[in-house]
């Protein structure tokens, strides 16, 4: 659990604001993150924000309390008006609203069942391929801290965190065949990076390679992205290597 002063902290860093349904028009208060507070950390090797005394990806959906719709900040509306009949339909229609205030700041737990939902959402809405992929992923991101903190259901977060972190890989393959950059407001050079980071953790180390090699060869690419990708690049060739010598000893 908690404690009561990193509660404190992090809901410093949080404030209200009020928001209309996409869907039923309704306006309710949704938290959002005060960015000018923020201390950046460095962050995972995949790209996942992390910051001082509080995790922002929990804050990163809205969700309707009068009919259920919830999504992503960023794709939260418009909606056309056959989104909008399909999540009445499937979504509203079964929707129970809650009896008590929401809490002040967001546990894992919390935070996961609103992604879960605008993950739903999305799929009802037949939202494009990038933004399921994207709850996918931050679904998997939110799982990995959830185990990170948690002893006891440590082995099951961590494998709910693989699966949907297979979901979204699958889902940027699919969507940079089909979508014009940028993509999740990633630009093709991020989105190689990412994926080239997703390949390697699934061991396909060929398509990682491809990935890097886009940027090491870009003439666009910053210093700072082309450092990332040899860094990967470096440990993708010792895993390589590593594998072939234990089959050689095996």
């Amino acid at each position: 659990m908690e404690n009561k002063e990193a509660l404190q902290k992090e809901a410093a860093f949080l404030f209200p604001k009020k928001i209309n349904c996409a869907v039923c028009r309704e306006e309710f208060p949704t938290k959002r993150v005060r960015s000018a507070k923020l201390r950046r950390l460095q962050p995972d090797f995949d790209l996942r924000p992390r910051f001082q005394d509080i995790d922002t990806l929990k804050y990163d959906v809205d969700s309707c309390p009068f009919c259920g719709y919830t999504a992503m900040s960023n794709y939260f509306g418009p909606l056309s008006k056959l989104q909008i009949s399909q999540i009445l339909e499937q979504i509203c229609m079964t929707f129970t609203p809650p009896t008590e205030e929401e809490p002040e700041t967001f546990g894992y737990g919390r935070a996961i069942a609103r992604y879960e939902q605008a993950l739903k959402c999305s799929q009802v809405k037949n939202a494009k391929t990038s933004e399921i992929a994207y709850t996918y992923l931050k679904l998997s991101w939110l799982y990995r801290s959830y185990a990170e903190e948690s002893q006891m259901e440590k082995a099951m977060y961590e494998e709910r965190s693989k699966t949907y972190y297979k979901e979204a890989y699958d889902g940027f393959q699919k969507a940079i065949s089909s979508e014009e950059f940028p993509i999740c407001g990633m630009d093709s050079l991020t989105m190689d990076y990412l994926l080239a980071c997703m390949a390697f953790h699934f061991k396909e180390y060929s398509f990682a390679s491809k990935s890097l090699s886009n940027i090491l060869s870009s003439k666009t690419a910053s210093r700072r992205i082309k450092d990332k990708a040899l860094d990967l690049k470096e440990i993708i060739v010792a895993a390589i290597k590593k594998e072939a010598e234990q089959k050689q000893a095996g």
